[in-house]
């Protein structure tokens, strides 16, 4: 099998050959493989990784967009910052090494559905599907496997927008705005997903983080009554268009209690089952039989600040819970920042190598 045909069947839970490697560098970890590889390619080829993403279908923001939302700030947004194409003005937090931002929201301070109607949403430019198809379809041919990604596809990227108490706030009082607020994202969200579908990838990975490190975000039945339908809503979209496409959903932190309600939604993959709040053992025991997992290897814990043979241990141990038919993308759980060692990257990379698919699971 090629990388494409080993990843596909992996997370199909029907065998794989051999253990692929994954995982995403922050933009001081891009420079420490830089200076530790000397390498001019990308990681995501020099670790031999399985997969390359396609591009949005969001344009580039134009400038001239960017200044529409000057108004929705109470300081200069043109120097110093970054404004997403949908408003949310992200600045240099006080950690100048982490990938995190200082966020601040558009839309935290109107108070009124005349407010939120004018606020110019994005659109989706259904002009480049022609390229993203393109994309996909040479990265197949590379023996590669496709994704496209949407993620923080309604619950984060509305309250970037809003604020999250703000939002909660408006979900707890059912106010009218957060009913358009939630919806016209979910909108948004189909029109990109069923472009992406259309384009041909193989995986569609979404993603909103719905869980603390302590508990769930919200009430399962607040997620239930106001988040779940509209993910279903997302992932029937790109569904109805390619049934085959596997869906991968993130969520840090823990979120038990919610894996009946995304996998009753239509997901396929977990990612990333954070350690630190929950134990993959366990989740795998309850839901393996109907849901493949992506990470389990703990960045607060294992990568940044265990040994190397403990990497080695935690992967392998992983694998084996996993067991032959697959199921388990063994992965970091989140964005490697740099408190974690260049030897445990390694580490994790040899972990992946050195694990003997025939032999490992007697």
């Amino acid at each position: 099998m090629n990388k494409r045909e080993n990843l596909l069947s992996l997370l199909r839970r029907e065998g794989y050959s051999y253990v692929p490697c994954e995982f995403q560098l922050s933009p001081p970890m891009i420079n420490r493989y830089k200076e530790k590889t000397r390498s001019e390619l990308h990681y995501m080829e020099y670790f031999d990784m399985p997969w390359r993403y396609v591009s949005d279908s969001f344009p580039f923001i134009p400038k001239e967009y960017v200044r529409t939302f000057g108004k929705y700030y109470d300081f200069d947004i043109s120097r110093n910052c970054t404004v997403d194409v949908w408003g949310v003005y992200r600045g240099q937090g006080s950690d100048k090494t982490s990938h995190l931002f200082r966020t601040v929201h558009p839309l935290s301070r109107i108070e009124s559905m005349e407010e939120l109607l004018s606020y110019p949403f994005p659109k989706v430019d259904e002009s480049r599907l022609d390229m993203i198809a393109g994309e996909a379809a040479s990265i197949k041919k590379s023996g590669l496997a496709t994704v496209g990604s949407v993620q923080c596809t309604i619950w984060e990227t509305a309250w970037y927008l809003r604020g999250m108490s703000e939002l909660l706030m408006d979900m707890v009082d059912e106010d009218e705005k957060a009913v358009y607020l939630l919806n016209k994202i979910t909108e948004i969200a189909i029109e990109r997903v069923k472009i992406t579908a259309k384009a041909g990838v193989d995986i569609l990975y979404l993603g909103d983080d719905v869980g603390t490190q302590r508990g769930l975000l919200m009430s399962e039945d607040m997620y239930t009554g106001w988040l779940k339908p509209l993910l279903k809503k997302v992932i029937d979209a790109a569904r109805n268009i390619n049934p085959d496409i596997i869906i991968i959903y993130h969520t840090c932190g823990y979120v038990k209690e919610l894996i009946p309600h995304l996998i009753d939604a239509g997901i396929d993959v977990l990612n990333p089952v954070q350690p630190e709040t929950m134990e993959f053992e366990e989740i795998h025991a309850a839901y393996g039989d109907k849901l493949s997992f992506c990470g389990t290897i703990g960045i607060q814990t294992t990568m940044a600040f265990g040994k190397v043979v403990d990497v080695r241990e935690a992967v392998h141990k992983n694998l084996r819970i996993a067991g032959a038919k697959g199921g388990l993308l063994c992965s970091p759980a989140h964005v490697l920042e740099p408190d974690v060692p260049w030897e445990n990257v390694l580490a994790y990379s040899e972990a992946c190598k050195s694990f003997d698919v025939k032999k490992g699971f007697k």
